[in-house]
């Protein structure tokens, strides 16, 4: 495939070493202001900055090229992107997170919230811990694990970073040099502690994970989600 790369970071140069290494090809490489001719490429793949993600999805859906996404920050928007991509019945993945084993972790602690649910006695809380360089806090990631566990346990409607309230998952986002993604969940009583984490050791699953959602989405119509490429949950 011919890949469109809009954004060139750290991350866009760890997704066009996997996709190369996959045998794709690499027509655009699009900094946050470049202006690039996106109907070049089968497929794009967004990991620019909040700012400008609104509209590379957009432009890649006008000119019917197949988008994912993953950059966090801009989701106020998602559901004008979703209706865009259907009315011009074009292709469309968002994820905060490509990496296959945090959307194995997704799965595992929705089933645990669920499992949890009636037991009141367990305090929830969440943490994650990211590079310096990242941009916004708390995680897209975060975000979604808090919510999956609002969504599945009766207890909790709602997170916070700053001042959780009652039925309010605490946050807390810590930004540490070149931590690539750590997200911990503790769930603590008087007597214990059950904790999950998910630690990424570097970029590569990241990357991947959505080289692999490029791959998967060629050719199809829809918005998707990760959890379509992997058949899971």
């Amino acid at each position: 495939m011919k890949i469109a790369l809009l954004g060139y970071g750290k991350m866009g140069k760890t997704i066009e070493k996997i996709a190369i290494k996959r045998g794709h090809t690499i027509v655009i490489k699009a900094d946050t202001d470049a202006t690039y001719d996106v109907t070049q490429a089968d497929v794009a793949i967004d990991f620019s900055v909040p700012t400008a993600a609104f509209n590379n999805i957009s432009n890649c859906i006008n000119h019917n090229v197949p988008v994912i996404s993953g950059t966090t920050g801009w989701l106020d928007d998602y559901e004008k992107i979703v209706d865009l991509c259907n009315d011009k019945k074009g292709a469309f993945i968002y994820a905060s997170n490509f990496s296959l084993g945090v959307n194995v972790f997704f799965e595992l602690n929705k089933t645990l919230a669920k499992m949890m649910s009636s037991l009141k006695q367990y305090d929830i809380k969440l943490e994650e811990i990211h590079h310096t360089k990242k941009l916004d806090a708390p995680s897209g990631t975060a975000i979604s694990l808090a919510e999956d566990i609002a969504d599945k346990h009766q207890g909790y409607n709602a997170w916070d970073m700053d001042n959780p309230k009652a039925g309010s998952i605490p946050i807390t986002a810590k930004r540490i040099e070149d931590v690539p993604g750590t997200h911990t969940i503790d769930y603590t009583s008087e007597v214990d502690t059950i904790e999950i984490k998910h630690t990424a050791h570097n970029r590569e699953g990241f990357a991947l994970g959505a080289v692999i959602a490029a791959e998967w989405i060629f050719g199809k119509a829809g918005v998707f989600t990760m959890k379509d490429v992997l058949n899971i949950g």
